[in-house]
């Protein structure tokens, strides 16, 4: 089964968290000091929002997929869309979690992410988390860390 996901850059974490939280009627699922995310089984999705981005709005779009063997069909259709921009990351650690991923880019530029999440982890992309006024900006997008080309960002996430 897939779940939509959606990864906000904000402004002002704190605030946004308590929009968000009266809007979807529920509290993150995970909340960390740079990041928040709400699993919603209605609508189903993973709403993410993270201030680590030099701008704000949507970041990327994706579908998660509950298991290993449907990640090859996402491949496919990413590929399918656009093989010029598909990247494939392999046990890449982003978000407080570790994934097998595959990116495309849409043409207005937004990035797709595609992913199975391995599990949960202490840190936010590859190190232990910062705070956020020395955080790297643009995880977990790689055409948000390359400017607008994730073929360029093929070693892990936001390489």
């Amino acid at each position: 089964m897939k779940r939509f996901h959606v990864h906000v850059g904000v402004k002002d974490l704190a605030e946004s968290i308590r929009f968000y939280s009266s809007l979807f009627g529920a509290e993150p699922t995970v909340r960390k000091p740079d990041y928040a995310k709400w699993m919603l089984e209605d609508p189903r999705i993973n709403f993410a929002i993270s201030p680590r981005h030099s701008r704000f709005g949507v970041n990327h779009l994706g579908l998660q997929v509950d298991e290993a063997e449907e990640l090859p069909v996402i491949k496919e259709r990413f590929a399918a869309a656009d093989q010029a921009s598909l990247v494939d990351e392999t046990g890449v650690t982003c978000c407080y979690a570790k994934s097998d991923k595959h990116w495309v880019t849409d043409p207005q530029g937004i990035a797709w992410e595609g992913w199975h999440s391995l599990g949960q982890v202490e840190i936010y992309q590859g190190a232990k988390t910062e705070p956020v006024a020395q955080a790297p900006r643009g995880c977990c997008s790689p055409s948000q860390a390359t400017g607008n080309d994730p073929v360029a960002a093929r070693s892990g996430c936001c390489a």
